[in-house]
């Protein structure tokens, strides 16, 4: 491919390599140093002038820091004369901040989305936002991909004549019959009332989950406070099996280790939009690569082909 220049900030460097190894073009380095009152300074090392740059960079913990060297790769970019430039983020963190559901309270998504334009970002390329009014807080094109395609894939491998597909909410519940419809299985929803960012309620699940194998599937997993409760909810009505998936994980405050110590689940799978670090991996985790499905997007980006094309053709096995 000419003309096009791929830059990592410091948050996902492995997936920034694996996207460019698919594309067939060199990870351009990147250099992010510290001045000596702690701010950060970013220099992209190699030449932007009139090229397709795109900057790989997913919100991950600490993502403030990681949001500001964003920031500075797009400012960095847009300063070295770049035709136009392309933030890659598989993981937008500040989606969740996507409502005014308390007074005086901050929308940290909307926040985040002109800062990005405002530092030189002409388009945007994610992966499975929290929900789906968050596109239209960016003022510039976004082009938003999902993992079912990948997810489908990896669970086409077992029998799923009596598989149904769980959302731990009503909010997710499209998404997951989407995903059912992919793999011809029933869904279900849980009823959940959220209290505070760690304490949720889900008082029952809206749909046929006995003597079946369940597949609860949700867009993110944190501190997986949500899928801990409604596994509780689950084995009350008697499922065959238990699997988890997510697009994102996070796993954050040993929510993985925590998950994977149920006895009754048998597997939790998620994508690698997020580093998952080694030392926090169980033999119950399935980590799915979505960097093919990312460099045909930023191929197409490229070339200006349809990137919606991507939703209708499945992933070869």
């Amino acid at each position: 491919m000419r003309d096009i220049s791929v830059f990592s900030g410091s948050a996902h460097p492995e997936l920034a390599a694996e996207v460019c190894a698919h594309l067939g073009v060199p990870l351009s380095p990147t250099r992010v140093s510290r001045f000596a009152n702690d701010c950060l300074e970013v220099q992209l090392q190699a030449n932007c002038r009139e090229r397709d740059v795109f900057l790989i960079q997913p919100l991950v913990k600490p993502v403030q820091e990681h949001l500001v060297e964003l920031l500075l790769m797009c400012d960095a970019a847009r300063g070295a004369s770049a035709a136009r430039i392309s933030v890659v983020m598989p993981h937008y963190s500040y989606a969740r901040s996507d409502k005014k559901d308390a007074p005086r309270i901050s929308l940290g998504g909307r926040l985040v989305a002109d800062l990005m334009v405002a530092a030189g970002a002409s388009r945007v390329l994610t992966m499975t936002l929290h929900s789906p009014q968050v596109h239209g807080f960016f003022s510039v094109p976004v082009d938003h991909l999902h993992a079912r395609r990948e997810l489908a894939a990896h669970f086409r491998r077992y029998d799923l004549s009596r598989t149904t597909v769980v959302s731990p909410d009503l909010g997710n519940a499209k998404e997951a019959a989407a995903f059912a419809r992919m793999i011809g299985a029933q869904v279900a929803a849980g009823a959940k009332q959220r209290y505070a960012d760690d304490r949720v309620s889900i008082s029952s699940v809206i749909g046929e989950v006995t003597d079946r194998d369940v597949i609860v599937l949700d867009d993110e997993i944190a501190k997986g406070s949500t899928v801990l409760e409604l596994l509780d909810r689950l084995r009350e009505l008697g499922p065959r099996s238990i699997r988890v998936a997510c697009t994102h994980g996070l796993f954050a405050d040993g929510a993985l280790k925590r998950i994977g110590e149920q006895p009754d689940v048998l597997e939790i799978v998620c994508t690698n939009t997020v580093p998952v670090p080694e030392e926090e991996r169980t033999e119950k985790l399935r980590i799915l690569t979505v960097a093919p499905a990312l460099a045909e997007a930023v191929r197409r980006i490229h070339n200006g082909e349809s990137v919606s094309a991507l939703f209708d053709a499945p992933r070869s096995e």
